[in-house]
């Protein structure tokens, strides 16, 4: 059987579909309406694909050069510039401020709008599997131990390291920030046990049980809202779970609560080192109310931190919501999102077919399937099944794949940006401006960025779908 490798963009709007013959970019406007936006064939045998949001901005890295990450504005389809790194590139993750490529045993992080470098994790745990979380406000999360579910915390943003956290006693097989970043959510190689830590302090916020059985998660996502947790692995169960409110206030408030302790310690010690030097009386009267408060304040949150809520917390959930899909032992891709303002379950299946299911966010239960869309059909349109009709469905006919061709070694010892070469632009714009058809300028590719990534993200929006009057202009 042919499969596809499936993958969401970050907000659940767009999925890319890649086989040994193609790539195709699927824009998601509807329940029934799954429309192919980009299409390309795979000759270079391309293994990873990334979409920023709704942009113009596509990530590629290929088997023929896994060293080398490519950047595309697909709906120009031009090249923007080839990143080159010291061995292979595991995984990639992006949102509107940083890029993250993951190797084996180093992390680079850039500015994705001049894609310069601005840190590397150098010497981490070897990651073989490329296990890396990236929040939309830049916190970077990665396994620091083989043997054990250890991780750690990194801001991107201003690129300071904080906190380990010790998640699982195996090592960790899936990590996700919800889309706030103040949650992270993992899963170790056994799969059965899912823990959901808070991002300011680490503490442990909701235990999941799904299941006795050890199995490899193939999806852990939050849902677009944060509130619910969805789940997929080897077998033939999707689970969703649901996210306490009450116990993240709490441990929220725990966090606070400990950054006001500390600060009524820090002002107790510099009210005993004034004491041994007594200062003028204002001064000693304006640090007592500041030390009180602090300890008021710490200890009127520690006051709502009651034991039942402290084992609530920590108590394992069942399950909110399920979904029996039709065959176990696929690789399912969950998302769990608004679609034309109805709450839908989708799961993009490695055989090439997206479901989409109906969820009910008050009683939970099973999922009703909706839609059936099969995404291997021909490049032209979308085939959509009716939902009586998908059992009777045949599988593709296998496609042979090339002879795999040798990996390129670099022995470069850094990361190496290049331009690639220029493709002739013959428009009113170019001549006005001069352009040259020289390499491409650090300018220039600024601008193909700035581009490619400020692409409006409401498909509706006429300036990214502009009416035909006025299309000529760009």
């Amino acid at each position: 059987m042919t499969t596809y490798q499936m993958n969401f963009n970050q907000d659940f709007t767009s999925l890319s579909v890649l086989s040994a013959t193609g790539l195709r970019l699927y824009s998601i406007a509807g329940q029934d309406k799954v429309e192919e936006i980009f299409a390309k064939d795979n000759t270079e045998q391309i293994r990873i694909v990334e979409r920023l949001f709704n942009s113009s901005l596509v990530v590629l890295v290929t088997s023929q050069k896994p060293n080398c990450l490519k950047m595309l504005h697909f709906k120009k389809k031009q090249d923007i510039c080839n990143c080159f790194y010291p061995s292979e590139i595991l995984c990639v993750r992006m949102n509107r401020q940083r890029l993250i490529v993951c190797l084996a045993e180093s992390i680079h992080i850039h500015d994705i709008r001049d894609m310069k470098i601005l840190h590397s994790i150098e010497n981490i745990a070897p990651n073989e599997l490329g296990l890396c979380a990236l929040s939309l406000n830049s916190h970077l999360a990665f396994p620091v131990c083989q043997t054990s579910g250890e991780l750690r915390i990194f801001n991107a943003n201003k690129l300071r390291t904080g906190m380990t956290i010790k998640a699982h006693d195996t090592p960790l097989s899936a990590l996700t920030f919800s889309p706030s970043g103040a949650l992270l959510a993992t899963a170790s190689e056994r799969g059965t046990v899912i823990r959901v830590f808070c991002v300011k302090n680490g503490q442990r916020v909701q235990e999941f049980r799904r299941g006795v059985s050890c199995v490899r998660i193939a999806s852990l996502v939050f849902a677009a809202s944060g509130d619910f947790l969805c789940a997929s692995s080897n077998t033939e169960t999707v689970h969703i779970f649901k996210i306490d409110a009450r116990a993240v206030e709490s441990v929220e408030l725990k966090a606070i609560a400990e950054v006001a302790a500390k600060s009524d310690s820090a002002c107790k010690d510099a009210a005993a080192a004034a004491a041994a030097a007594p200062p003028p009386a204002t001064e000693e009267a304006s640090a007592t109310p500041v030390a009180s408060w602090g300890g008021m304040f710490s200890k009127a949150v520690s006051s709502l931190l009651h034991s039942t809520q402290v084992s609530d917390v920590l108590a394992q959930d069942r399950s909110f919501a399920t979904v029996m899909l039709a065959q176990a032992g696929l690789r399912h891709i969950c998302a769990l999102t608004r679609v034309q303002k109805e709450l839908r379950l989708l799961i993009a299946c490695e055989d090439g077919f997206l479901y989409v299911h109906e969820f009910n966010a008050e009683r939970g239960g099973s999922c009703k399937l909706l839609a059936v869309h099969d995404l291997r059909g021909a490049l032209e349109d979308v085939i959509e099944l009716q939902l009586s009709e998908s059992v009777l469905r045949m599988q593709a006919k296998p496609v042979t794949t090339p002879q795999s061709l040798t990996l390129l070694k670099s022995c470069a010892a850094s990361v190496l940006i290049e331009n690639p070469d220029p493709m002739p632009d013959n428009s009113y714009a170019s001549i006005l401006r001069g352009d040259q058809a020289d390499a491409m300028s650090d300018s220039a590719k600024f601008r193909k960025l700035c581009d490619a990534i400020d692409t409006p993200t409401k498909l509706y929006d006429e300036r990214q779908f502009p009416p035909v009057a006025i299309a000529a202009k760009d």
